[in-house]
């Protein structure tokens, strides 16, 4: 057993990261007589899956209902609803990155017209050079 400070540190992960975890039903822990923390000894495993889960861009909500089939930080079992619940998320990723790609382009042609305006009123504002005198 190992109390939040030490999951925190074994971890890398926040004390107050790891309350949210408990609220959101993602971890479990025991309360002592005194009420600290106390989480059993797969606590730390079961985090590391957790930030697994959340760098391919699921959100906890869904992490929860899938956290019972994780195996290790990269692998899933076969549970019911799993693979449904993974291509639904990854449908709201890809919609995402291509909202995102569309973004991108306007931006950048807006910053071209916009430097494509700057440079055509510096040329317009400048003094015409004076003749050279011999």
């Amino acid at each position: 057993m190992v109390l939040i400070g030490e999951l925190s540190r074994r971890t890398g992960v926040s004390e107050r990261l790891l309350r949210y975890y408990e609220r959101t039903d993602l971890i479990q822990a025991e309360r002592r007589a005194n009420g600290y923390r106390e989480y059993d000894d797969q606590a730390v495993e079961t985090v590391r899956r957790v930030r697994a889960l959340l760098a391919t861009g699921l959100p906890t909500r869904v992490i929860r209902q899938v956290l019972p089939c994780t195996h290790d930080t990269a692998t899933l079992r076969p549970c019911p609803g799993v693979l449904a619940r993974l291509r639904d998320q990854l449908d709201v990723l890809d919609r995402r990155a291509a909202e995102l790609e569309t973004a991108r382009r306007l931006l950048r042609r807006t910053i071209a017209a916009t430097e494509n305006a700057a440079h055509a009123a510096d040329a317009v504002s400048r003094p015409a050079a004076e003749p050279r005198r011999r």
